[in-house]
């Protein structure tokens, strides 16, 4: 069940720790992207949170933004060796090497995939019909952490040489970026979020 807010509003619970977190799940969470370098960002983020909170992923967003060129694939691909022994000294993203370089090397496997299938969103709506799908949650309880298209989705990504990118993750993605609708029913934001892949 959704939780009333002070101004009203039902919220999802997940949401509830800090005032970004808020503004994340209100404006970003379940609306579909169909830009590449805003997948992209959200690629490298859900892999960055392999093992950790989304709230700490979160909180170093900027950090990120800044480590990784605004989330520029094209630059990120081409990164040397050098940047990321540098990354690992800098405290604004998660300082973990085998992630860093995966983040590199997906960058790599993005525009490849850009290659073949025109965009890397022709690639990934495709696992969707091209339509995001509306689940009906009625509690947390009932929230899935994999599902039969993000095992696929999983499959042929590992093909594809990308890493960190496991079917929970990209479950993860796919609510983020929109292919999966997760807000609960009663949570303000499930019939916005619904009405936009219609």
């Amino acid at each position: 069940m959704a939780i009333e807010q002070e101004n009203g509003k039902f919220r999802c619970p997940w949401c509830l720790g800090f005032e970004d977190y808020v503004k994340y799940h209100d404006e970003e969470w379940g609306v579909p992207v169909f830009d590449d370098q805003k997948q992209f960002e959200f690629l490298v983020l859900e892999s960055a949170q392999a093992g950790l909170s989304w709230s700490t992923i979160l909180k170093k967003r900027e950090g990120y933004r800044k480590a990784f060129a605004e989330f520029d694939y094209r630059v990120v691909a081409d990164l040397p060796d050098g940047y990321v022994q540098e990354l690992l000294l800098d405290s604004g993203i998660i300082r973990n090497e085998m992630k860093i370089r995966a983040a590199i090397n997906n960058a790599k496997r993005f525009m490849e995939i850009q290659a073949s299938h025109g965009s890397f969103r022709n690639y990934i709506w495709d696992f969707v019909g091209g339509k995001p799908v509306q689940n009906q949650l009625k509690s947390m309880s009932e929230a899935l952490a994999t599902s039969p298209i993000s095992d696929r989705l999983a499959k042929d990504m590992k093909s594809r040489g990308f890493k960190f990118l496991g079917s929970t993750t990209l479950y993860a993605h796919m609510q983020a970026t929109g292919l999966v609708n997760d807000h609960l029913v009663d949570c303000f934001r499930y019939e916005e979020v619904r009405a936009l892949g219609i």
